[in-house]
């Protein structure tokens, strides 16, 4: 998937993936994508609500090698 930025979020704890993953989406216009990878499992359970509370379009996450893959839409 194609994203408009990439956020490297690996080897953070909680809370700090969604602070820079919110301060990354600030950067964005509304419709862009920004790529998150993150390698906290809560990160998981944190974006995901994140981006619905946010308004915000969660459009895949994947895993890969123990590192988690969120695409998220700008709203």
């Amino acid at each position: 998937m194609k994203a408009n930025e990439l956020l490297d979020a690996k080897g953070l704890a909680c809370p700090m993936p969604i602070v820079r993953t919110k301060k990354a989406m600030d950067n964005l216009e509304t419709g862009e994508v920004l790529e998150v990878h993150a390698t906290d499992q809560g990160a998981k359970a944190d974006l995901t609500a994140w981006s619905k509370s946010g308004g915000h379009e969660l459009l895949e996450t994947t895993e890969e090698n123990g590192v988690l893959k969120f695409w998220i839409k700008k709203g």
